[in-house]
């Protein structure tokens, strides 16, 4: 009964999320493109908004770009340039520690002012509010990793989660047998994750997809005025009627 639900949760659930998440936000898209953005509520008590708003974004852009990389990058890949699997679990635990700790203060700070200000709780829907505790959450899990992690720091454990990782993408059925002995909170940190990429297309996470990544890549431009054409501007057209006061005589 452990090995079946353990290959429903880690064997078949990432597909079903995935394919829940890109078919739904493909529907969203096509049927409600006006509803498809982050609904945001910062003119109310901006300064708590663009604190917690920072953090929490910069915590989990860094979080995700380290999952990413750590988790789908082949292990010959780190074997060829040199990277010990020791060196790469530190890397992950100091640099995912401190992005993890600021994404959850941002995200409690997030959390509270939904919960606790009349006004902004009134403005918040309840999938607003479900989905910071979700990420909230899921952030306290990761840190809580922290503290197994720190025994295994020979990075076993790490090309374990890179195997089923790996082995997901590539189709491989035997990739849940990877993990079935991990500690529960990594298992509890993994099916949260999935859960929040199935309810993607039916929340305000949505709004990942059109983050604006083009706009800090665009070309620059400089508008030139030309000196002439200032003067020209700036010259008071001419009278074309004769100026009828007369010249008084002395």
């Amino acid at each position: 009964m452990h090995d079946f639900i353990n290959y429903l949760l880690f064997g078949w659930y990432p597909y079903v999320a995935l394919t829940i998440m890109i078919l739904g936000s493909i529907i969203r898209f096509d049927k409600g493109q006006y509803g498809w953005r982050s609904q945001s509520s910062q003119f109310l008590r901006r300064k708590q908004m663009m604190w917690g708003s920072n953090l929490f974004h910069l915590g989990i852009l860094v979080l995700l770009f380290g999952h990413f990389v750590g988790l789908l990058t082949p292990i010959g890949v780190f074997d060829a340039l040199g990277i010990s699997h020791s060196f790469k679990q530190w890397m992950a635990l100091s640099v995912g520690g401190i992005a993890g700790i600021l994404g959850f203060i941002g995200c409690t700070l997030l959390l509270h002012r939904r919960l606790y200000y009349p006004r902004i709780r009134k403005s918040s829907s309840k999938g607003d509010i479900l989905v910071l505790l979700f990420l909230w959450l899921q952030l306290l899990l990761g840190i809580a990793t922290i503290f197994w992690t720190i025994d295994h720091m020979d990075g076993s454990a790490m090309v374990l989660f890179m195997g089923w990782a790996q082995g997901v993408v590539t189709f491989n059925p035997e990739a849940a047998n990877l993990i079935i002995d991990a500690h529960l909170v990594y298992k509890l940190h993994i099916i949260l994750g999935l859960t929040l990429l199935a309810i993607t297309p039916f929340t305000r996470l949505v709004h990942v997809f059109s983050a604006p990544f083009a706009y800090v890549l665009r070309p620059g431009y400089q508008i030139v005025r030309s000196r002439r054409l200032a003067r020209r501007t700036n010259t008071p057209p001419p009278s074309s009627a004769p100026s009828s006061v007369p010249s008084r005589e002395s």
